[in-house]
């Protein structure tokens, strides 16, 4: 690209040093985390939930490392709501007025998952990405990661169909995709004899 003036072109070169620099740093610390995991208590979750479409190793990091103890919520909606993606509620008497979501937990993991349900919008498949991830997981755990996927995906294409903004549909994804994460990490917990 050519500018008029030299100041235009010195501009966008700065900018596109910028943008390389910032690449450069996201690897290293994409290596850096990569080396540390394997000594990391928490490893064998980062490796199951990454049976999820959508939830690659930074995401899958990120989203264990800030829940940190599955076995804590009892259920999946007190594990929705630690990530501030339910809806919020305004209630007088009789009358039930529901929000957007209360963002009011873990903003981190939940951009990741917002980021990773956008995937959801095309046909339920596994790449050669994913069936790589998912190759040395119990069969349980792909078993729910599948489910997954073949429901998101529809769920996906039935609220678009519906007329719902893509931000409210992708924030919907990603509610039900931790649902499915909170199943997956108590097939970790309880190991492979259940």
């Amino acid at each position: 690209m050519r500018f008029d003036h030299p100041a235009s072109q010195i501009v966008l070169q700065d900018y596109i040093h910028a943008v390389t620099d910032a690449e450069a740093r996201v690897d290293c610390l994409t290596k850096r985390i990569e080396e540390l995991a394997p000594q990391w208590s928490m490893t064998p979750f980062v490796e199951a939930v990454q049976a999820m479409r959508g939830v690659a190793f930074i995401a899958a990091v990120t989203v264990v490392a800030e829940v940190s103890d599955f076995s804590r919520f009892d259920n999946p909606r007190q594990l929705m709501g630690f990530l501030g993606l339910v809806p919020s509620e305004h209630s007088s008497g009789a009358i039930i007025r529901r929000g957007g979501i209360t963002k009011a937990g873990n903003a981190l993991a939940r951009r990741a998952l917002i980021e990773g349900a956008w995937t959801y919008r095309m046909q339920a498949r596994v790449s050669r990405k994913l069936h790589d991830r998912n190759e040395r997981l119990p069969q349980a755990i792909r078993d729910i990661a599948w489910k997954a996927q073949v429901r998101l995906c529809a769920r996906y294409r039935r609220l678009s169909a519906a007329g719902k903004p893509k931000v409210i549909v992708t924030t919907a994804i990603a509610r039900e995709m931790v649902g499915f994460l909170w199943a997956i990490t108590r097939q970790v917990q309880l190991g492979p004899a259940v």
